[in-house]
């Protein structure tokens, strides 16, 4: 049999490494259009910045060292540009010409390109995208005169190339047209991003594109939508990839929206034709939504279930749907995300819950606790949805639980229950994990009701807001109009809070949702109309961009009016 790949990296090669230790026998053919068929997409940033200092650790293998270890034939510098279905064969361009090359299976591993968007003066030689080693390679070079830089895009790729960028000196400005940076992340939870951004050094502009790059004769300038100009020495191109299916949708093989349709095997709709990786349509796990999933994780996956389907029909198992786990640095934070988001819950018709913590990552009297800031999405059955989670420490192997949770479908409360590694240097007794799961409960149960930050100008008309911090705590700053009752005074004080409320609901709140919790079950005990605002002011002060916003010269974004006050 003999097996061609198209495309090499994380699916291909998957693909092409499972078909040979299944059938020693197969003749097996990797056709790559680059110069490179195994490296690490990922590294590519750290490289920019100096952390992986030899790019000669990016190259996983290399042709020499496949056809050594496997005895894959693999094929640099080969260009498929057309497929016949009918007759089994692929059109590859190379240096030595062209050629008509015969299989009889075909994996389609083409990956993603990045978006190139219309914008006047993209084809600068200042600009730069990264995508590849010689991308990573071009770029470093480019640093060492460098003294700014604009990033277009806030995604995963373009934080860790302003990060990269700033840690080599460089001043870095990020614009993305989104509101906030991290698209995929809720405004919480990327306002925490957006300070350590600041702390970087790193201006962010948010909710403008580039209309165009101006070129110089020595830099190049960035004009963005509302008029903001940018000197640039350098410019990141980061806002998105595309499938680079061209070829693929010239042959007649069915695409949705550039990206190849696969059944649950990777089996295209022409025999014999089987797809991986970033170019095909995956099914969301949590929403049903269909869309390409440009993560290393699956495609990796993918690619070696596919050559099982190709050697074993029988016995293959089908193409897990992607739950859209993901994790980023930046500067000392961790950022990881699992499950689906609100924007893809509410396009689903899905109704959730959703709660907000912030326990420490490691027992609170030991030396080095920090805060876990963790958000989780339910559903109205306590379905686990989606979770994300932003800190200095112990933040991957919370989204890892939580991701496995989810895989699994479990509850919110059944994570009440896991047995997870406790040690006070390492976690808590009551992990945050477990933690979410008995504050979800309480939801559920009804036991806890919840008030959101997104709901202050509503409360702020018709409740009386009660704060249950200290009173220290209320001084140095609190939401005017709020009566302040700590919460160990509160049953001593439930007639000043009636007299106060005078028929109103009483909404709570303290600094992180511990006590307001407290205070909200003697409330509810006593007969009032009381909710808890979910993750405290910590969270309000998120939602409201309280002390946010950057300021750089002309166009940058005005901080906004303090959500809390100080005392007079």
């Amino acid at each position: 049999m003999r097996i061609v790949i198209v495309g090499g990296v994380a699916a291909g090669m998957s693909a092409a490494a499972r078909a040979r230790r299944l059938d020693e026998s197969a003749e097996i053919i990797v056709l790559e259009r680059g110069e490179h068929v195994s490296f690490a997409t990922c590294g590519l940033p750290y490289h920019v910045g100096g952390e992986i200092d030899d790019a000669s650790a990016l190259l996983v293998q290399t042709p020499e060292s496949l056809r050594a270890a496997l005895a894959i034939d693999v094929r640099t510098r080969h260009e498929v540009t057309d497929i016949d279905t009918a007759a089994r064969t692929v059109t590859v361009h190379s240096e030595r010409g062209v050629e008509t090359l015969p299989y009889d299976a075909l994996v389609l591993a083409p990956g993603a390109v990045a978006v190139r968007p219309p914008i006047p003066g993209l084809d600068s030689p200042r600009v730069h995208t990264l995508r590849t080693v010689p991308d990573a390679l071009a770029l470093r070079a480019s640093v060492g005169s460098a003294r700014r830089a604009v990033v277009l895009g806030a995604g995963f790729i373009g934080l860790e190339a302003a990060e990269a960028l700033a840690r080599r000196g460089v001043r870095v400005s990020i614009v993305e047209l989104a509101d906030h940076v991290l698209p995929p992340l809720e405004k919480e939870m990327a306002f925490l991003v957006g300070e350590e951004l600041d702390r970087l050094g790193i201006t962010v502009h948010t909710g403008v594109g580039a209309r165009e790059i101006v070129s110089g004769a020595t830099e190049d300038t960035v004009v963005l939508t509302d008029g903001t100009r940018l000197p640039a020495d350098l410019v990141v191109l980061s806002v998105g990839v595309r499938p680079d299916t061209a070829f693929v949708e010239r042959a007649g093989i069915r695409c949705e929206n550039g990206a190849i349709v696969t059944d649950e095997h990777g089996r295209t709709s022409a025999p014999g034709v089987w797809a991986a990786g970033d170019a095909v349509v995956s099914i969301d796990a949590v929403t049903g939504l269909r869309r390409p999933v440009a993560l290393a994780g699956p495609a990796n996956r993918t690619g070696r279930l596919v050559a099982d389907d190709i050697l074993r029909p029988g016995s293959a198992r089908p193409l897990p749907r992607p739950i859209g786990t993901a994790i980023v640095r930046v500067g000392r934070l961790t950022v990881a995300m699992t499950g689906a988001n609100r924007t893809a819950l509410t396009a689903a018709g899905i109704a959730f819950h959703t709660i907000h913590l912030h326990p420490h990552q490691h027992a609170g009297y030991f030396p080095g606790a920090s805060p876990i800031h963790l958000l989780v999405h339910m559903r109205d059955d306590g379905l686990l949805l989606g979770a994300q989670a932003v800190g200095t420490d112990g933040v991957d192997k919370r989204i890892d639980v939580l991701a496995t949770a989810i895989r699994a479908g479990m509850t919110a409360p059944d994570l009440i229950d896991l047995d997870l590694a406790y040690s006070p240097p390492y976690g808590q007794a009551k992990d945050p994990v477990n933690l979410a799961g008995m504050v979800a409960a309480n939801v559920l149960d009804g036991t806890l009701r919840l008030w959101y930050a997104q709901d202050l100008p509503t409360v702020r008309e018709t409740a009386l807001l009660l704060d249950t911090r200290s009173h220290g705590e209320y001084r140095a700053g609190h939401l005017p109009g709020s009566l302040n009752i700590p919460h160990t005074h509160l049953r001593d004080r439930l007639d000043e809070v009636r007299q106060a409320a005078a028929g109103r609901p009483v909404r709570v709140l303290c600094a992180s949702g511990v006590r307001s919790a407290l205070a909200h079950r003697i409330l509810a005990q006593a007969g009032f109309d009381s909710a808890s605002l979910s993750g405290g002011l910590l969270t309000l002060r998120a939602v409201h961009r309280d002390g946010a916003g950057h300021r750089d010269g002309a166009g940058a974004e005005p901080r906004p009016e303090p959500i809390l006050r100080p005392a007079a």
